[in-house]
């Protein structure tokens, strides 16, 4: 998983964005349905990098068939500071099919659903844009 954690660390999107599924799934700290497509999901990694600062992962995990990783990080969202995971699966091409993200504390999490809520507009005008 070390590429996906070099562009996310690098802020090369465009090198993430390469690295998902057309089938991705993502699912939201804070919103409970999930997202399916490559379109939205990179739309949505797009909004968060905007929105963390101080973003650094801090741990990974990886599971023994090297198809499911954890990567543990710390962000602060204005005042707020949190401590997450990203959660993700590989296919058989080794492509991201899964990325599931959590957060805590309430507080932390609270923040970065309202610092997304007020730029989800442009994210799903981006991600029309991407899939048209």
């Amino acid at each position: 998983m070390r590429a996906f954690r070099e562009a996310v660390e690098a802020g090369d999107l465009d090198a993430v964005e390469a690295l998902l599924a057309d089938d991705v799934v993502f699912t939201s700290p804070v919103v409970f349905k999930p997202y399916p497509g490559k379109a939205i999901t990179a739309a949505i990694l797009r909004g968060v990098c905007e929105v963390f600062e101080d973003f650094r992962y801090e741990r990974e995990l990886s599971g023994p068939d090297g198809r499911d990783h954890a990567l543990v990080f710390r962000a602060r969202v204005g005042d707020r500071e949190l401590t997450g995971c990203d959660f993700i699966h590989l296919d058989d091409d080794g492509l991201i099919d899964e990325l599931t993200v959590m957060v805590r504390p309430l507080s932390g999490a609270q923040a970065l659903a309202a610092a997304m809520g007020a730029r989800f507009d442009s994210i799903a005008r981006e991600a029309a844009e991407r899939s048209a």
